[in-house]
């Protein structure tokens, strides 16, 4: 019986592992990953990118505003001149919150009143937007307690706004969220196995001495399979709509036009899985690996901006990561093109890359 089994695990070893491929991706690729990934997993929310805009432009204001840059958490990065400039850093995104001092803060301060403070945020993160709101209170109290104990009647007090998600209901930023993980798993994982499955049961050489040209044949492999997704979103939204209340705010035609680049660019990744892998064993655990770092590094679980440097910029590579940003623009702020135009080509580039190296690679392969 020894015998028997040492022979059997030997030629399932042998088996698994007579490919450098599959070396790679059993041992390798976990401890890259793990190494990669732990740097970039974090809950922590630092370097709030943060705007001001004083309108008060006092000695007292000044100091709620260095207060601020100095407390560790808040990154100051952009001053607004006007109260209509709010609008336009919040829905592009550019910033996570606005520190609105107004008019009269030194005068109230001065004549015993309790000076106001209004901080808004993006609520369509509603853990981050919660915990800034801590922050915020924290750097208020610093302040009230360097007035001393005998100002303590006019203490500076703040009103908090959470702008898209008054109420900071976690469903809402989830929901969406998880419409792109759902359509991410179905284009990734379907179609990588579209023409290996053609390779391994010998039909794929009776293709390609059809008339068909290889343009052809890629295109017949992915349409139904972007079809399949456009479907399945549809059915997700209308789902959505019913049970958690989820309402696109924004275009329709916008946020399904960009799906599709969404979609073909997954396609594009998952052919070129396909066409290079040589069984579908191989070409579903490579998917695999490239879909667990797609989601984990798109922000959907954990911010980007508080990955470091190096990791950030790895992140302008995953579609994902383009695909929330506009999701969750166009559903949850009602933004447009206007907002979102530089998510929407990066998107559109990647999509095109992807498309054209896994042709590329379908020529070389196969040719």
């Amino acid at each position: 019986m020894w015998l028997r089994l040492r022979c059997m695990l030997i030629k399932e070893f042998h088996q698994m592992l007579r490919d450098v491929r599959m070396r790679v991706v059993v041992f390798a690729m976990p401890v890259v990953q793990m190494t990669v990934l732990a740097f970039a997993l974090t809950t922590d929310v630092k370097d709030i990118r943060t705007a001001i805009l004083d309108e008060d432009l006092t000695p007292a204001s000044r100091t709620v505003t260095a207060a601020f840059e100095s407390g560790g958490w808040f990154e100051v990065g952009m001053f607004l001149n006007s109260a209509k400039d709010i609008h336009q850093v919040l829905d592009s995104a550019r910033v996570q919150a606005v520190i609105h001092i107004p008019r009269g803060f030194q005068n109230d301060l001065r004549g015993g009143r309790s000076p106001k403070l209004q901080i808004l945020a993006d609520g369509t993160y509603n853990n981050d937007t919660a915990i800034i709101f801590n922050y915020a209170q924290q750097v208020l109290r610093g302040i009230n307690r360097q007035a001393g104990p005998e100002a303590q009647s006019q203490a500076v007090a703040f009103e908090v706004r959470a702008w898209y998600n008054p109420n900071l209901q976690s469903k809402f930023y989830y929901v969406p969220g998880l419409i792109a993980v759902m359509l991410m798993v179905i284009s990734l994982l379907l179609t990588s196995i579209a023409i290996v499955r053609e390779k391994e049961i010998g039909t794929i050489e009776q293709v390609m001495v059809t008339p068909i040209r290889r343009t052809e044949f890629i295109a017949g492999k992915t349409l139904p399979f972007l079809i399949t997704g456009l479907i399945t979103m549809t059915n997700m939204l209308i789902v959505a709509l019913p049970v958690f209340g989820l309402r696109v705010h924004g275009s329709l035609g916008l946020l399904y036009a960009v799906a599709v680049l969404f979609l073909t660019g997954n396609l594009g990744i998952a052919l070129l899985i396909s066409v290079t892998a040589h069984t579908q064993q191989q070409a579903l655990l490579t998917a695999f690996l490239v879909l667990m770092p797609a989601v984990l590094l798109s922000g959907f679980i954990f911010p980007i901006h508080n990955m470091p440097p190096v990791i950030q910029v790895l992140t302008y590579l995953n579609p994902m990561r383009w695909f929330l940003q506009i999701l969750h623009g166009i559903a949850i702020r009602g933004v447009g093109v206007q907002a979102l135009w530089p998510a929407i080509c990066a998107q559109a580039a990647l999509a095109a890359g992807a498309v054209a190296l896994a042709i590329f690679r379908f020529r070389k392969t196969l040719a």
